[in-house]
């Protein structure tokens, strides 16, 4: 039988004909389920805002505004004349040092993947982070200097229990010692994705346990090894310039809306309750601390004004994105009544010397802010609510484990770090110099001649 050789190619070119519809029927189908993946696909990569990297830039700004000339000045001003510029120099020597730590390893510690305590090297010597990765939607690089400019002024709140004593060279190596083994844990823990407190559900918006309680622990701690200053209890020990002292409590306050509204880590509607959050607080912890004390010495001072605005500052911290305005300004109140009886009964009944009240006003400022947030986010407060599942008391219960863990890494370790920098080099000056005063013994100047 002879073939016909036109069939196959007939054949085949009406099996092409039929295939068509189905092919093209399958690949609208493969289309129609692909479109919602590459929809999220898209959804979830993260792209630059150029708002947020503004307001984020601003507010790295404002924080190291906090840290100099804010803090130095306000602590300058508290101490004598003789120790002005010393107290300058510790807390900008601190801040130049932790800096260089933070680049090196210190972010990779707190928000390198890790495990629940710390985190890793991944990130040593910002590895990986290049001009155009991305946290968010701000550059990476932004989110590694904002988050550096809370790392150096947390050790730098501890000079101000130890001031007028203490020798130049141990406060730098213990606050080196101290970011690396007590503030970079603390951080992670608290504020990255893996860490042990943020997992459990606390709530800690902007540092009231990373910042705060952990400076304000180590500060006491600290008072015990400085031991109280020459004449401490003897003889009167007024601020050399409350004029600067006031200066370094309002540039504090302005500085701290980049340092609580910043946190929002975009400049949106919760930075918005972040920034009114910390007027109001701070305002009403001005008013609270001036009346007590009015009530209870006769005569509403300057200083009392300006640590109770400081005291509001702290207090709202970590409650700032949750709280409602009116939480706000209870909370803030509370909180300076809390501050101003262990300034004023606590610390005199137990006799130790914490030269500007560090734990009086950043412990104790922040362990009530911290618990009070568990309060103040609540729905029926004005907060935003708690998680799903979650009722105040739960909430409550978490937030109060999350102050004793940072109470007690905070005390045990800087006990420890204090205790070796002792062995090592000695903490404190000798008696003559100072008398002297460390201005001229440790640094060879005068702040006025």
């Amino acid at each position: 039988m002879k073939l016909n050789w036109k069939l196959p190619l007939l054949l085949g070119a009406a099996g092409a004909a039929l295939m068509v519809p189905e092919m093209a029927a399958f690949a609208q189908d493969a289309a129609a389920e692909a479109a919602p993946v590459a929809e999220a696909a898209a959804e979830a990569a993260p792209t630059l805002s150029a708002g947020d990297t503004a307001w984020m830039l601003v507010s790295s700004v404002l924080v190291l505004l906090m840290t100099v000339p804010g803090l130095a000045l306000f602590y300058g001003g508290l101490a004598r004349s003789k120790n002005m510029l010393s107290v300058l120099t510790q807390v900008l020597g601190i801040l130049c040092v932790v800096s260089i730590i933070w680049v090196v390893y210190g972010y990779s510690l707190a928000f390198g993947e890790g495990n629940a305590f710390i985190g890793d090297f991944s990130k040593l010597f910002l590895k990986g982070v290049a001009p155009d990765s991305l946290s968010g939607t701000i550059p990476e690089y932004v989110f590694v200097l904002f988050q550096m400019t809370f790392a150096c002024i947390t050790p730098a709140l501890i000079v101000g229990a130890f001031a007028e004593r203490a020798k130049f060279s141990a406060v730098l190596l213990f606050s080196a010692l101290w970011v690396t083994f007590i503030y970079f844990p603390m951080c992670h823990m608290v504020w990255a994705g893996t860490g042990l407190l943020f997992n459990d559900g606390a709530l800690d918006f902007a540092g009231g346990t990373v910042v705060h309680i952990n400076s304000g622990v180590a500060a006491l701690v600290a008072t015990f090894f400085f031991g109280k200053r020459i004449g401490f209890g003897k003889e009167a020990m007024p601020p050399h310039s409350l004029v600067f002292t006031m200066v370094g409590a309002a540039l504090l306050w302005v500085g701290w809306f980049g340092f609580n509204a910043g946190s929002a880590l975009s400049a949106g509607s919760t930075a918005g309750l972040a920034a009114i959050n910390t007027f109001v607080a701070t305002a009403a912890a001005g008013l609270a601390w001036l009346f007590v004390e009015w009530i209870a010495k006769g005569k509403p001072s300057l200083l009392g004004l300006a640590s109770g605005v400081v005291a509001g500052l702290v207090a709202i911290t970590p409650a700032c994105g949750t709280a409602g305005p009116l939480g706000a300004i209870v909370l803030g109140a509370v909180a300076a009544v809390f501050c101003f009886f262990f300034v004023t009964v606590v610390k005199n009944a137990l006799g130790y010397d914490d030269s500007f009240d560090v734990f009086g006003v950043h412990g104790v400022g922040g362990i009530v802010g911290a618990i009070g947030t568990g309060i103040a986010a609540s729905s029926a407060f004005g907060g935003v609510g708690y998680a799903e599942g979650v009722t105040m008391g739960a909430q409550l219960f978490i937030q109060l484990k999350s102050v004793i863990i940072t109470i007690l890494v905070s005390g045990i370790g800087s006990a420890i770090l204090l205790f070796i920098v002792n062995l090592v080099i000695g903490l404190r000056v000798p008696a003559d110099a100072e008398r002297e005063g460390l201005d001229v013994a440790e640094h060879g100047e005068r702040a006025y001649n």
